[in-house]
């Protein structure tokens, strides 16, 4: 257990479907895809965490099996579509099936994330909350130019900071809660996690062409690391109090 000034989460991380849902009849590029996860957020968490001595709890499951950053009880929870992708094993899942996932996927996820907080708060220094995410260039043909957003709900300290931070990457085109925001249901996790648990809390988009490859994650860790690290100070969530 990291014992940084920072817990990380990264929900999309693996587009892996397990076998009992029989693929749930997507298509291999679809399974491939940005729909089922967000390519280069793992490595990317990974490589954030580590810089700040930080644990990260990562999700296991494809988000199209179940995504971990929304309720049981939101629809996106399990989508039937998403963008021009249909889901066919979502098809019209009712209320007992939809339990089940939520109790084989989110359960033991919130579980993992409530153990980590737990654990981390035992060290008795403060940290906040760090949820990592990619997403795709293009969201029905339409060109994104954001390049890493900045996102957050009612508690926008940290992401208020980081904000502040974003002369550091003059280059960089860094937007608040861009290309998502609360009214998206993309802050989910930042609410039961951060906000439950008191802890300042942001979610950072990136988009995925960013993250193609070694050399590209590197980079945008390295940038966002100049972003994070000043604005946990700004909170008094230094690396220096849990050296």
């Amino acid at each position: 257990m990291g014992k940084g000034p920072a817990l990380f989460l990264c929900e999309h991380a693996s587009n892996a479907i397990p076998a009992r849902y029989d693929g749930l009849g997507l298509s291999e590029a679809d399974r491939l895809s940005h729909a089922a996860w967000d390519p280069g957020a793992l490595a990317l968490a990974e490589r954030m965490a580590e810089a700040l001595d930080a644990p990260l709890v990562a999700g296991a499951v494809s988000r199209l099996v179940y995504d971990l950053n929304r309720p049981p009880e939101a629809p996106s929870a399990m989508p039937e579509k998403t963008e021009t992708v249909e889901v066919p094993g979502n098809r019209s899942l009712d209320e007992a099936t939809r339990a089940q996932r939520a109790r084989d996927i989110y359960d033991p996820f919130c579980a993992a994330v409530t153990g980590a907080v737990v654990t981390r708060k035992t060290l008795g220094t403060p940290f906040a909350l760090v949820t990592v995410h990619s997403f795709t260039p293009t969201w029905f043909g339409i060109q994104r130019e954001v390049e890493i957003g900045i996102l957050h709900d009612e508690d926008s300290r940290l992401a208020d900071y980081m904000l502040e931070e974003a002369t550091r990457l003059p280059g960089r085109r860094i937007a608040r809660n861009d290309p998502y925001g609360p009214e998206d249901g993309v802050t989910h996790s930042l609410k039961l996690h951060g906000m439950g648990n008191d802890l300042p809390n942001v979610m950072i988009e990136v988009r995925n062409d960013l993250l193609a490859d070694e050399t590209g994650i590197e980079t945008i860790a390295g940038e966002l690391l100049t972003l994070l690290r000043p604005a946990l100070a700004g909170l008094g969530l230094t690396e220096t109090n849990n050296a």
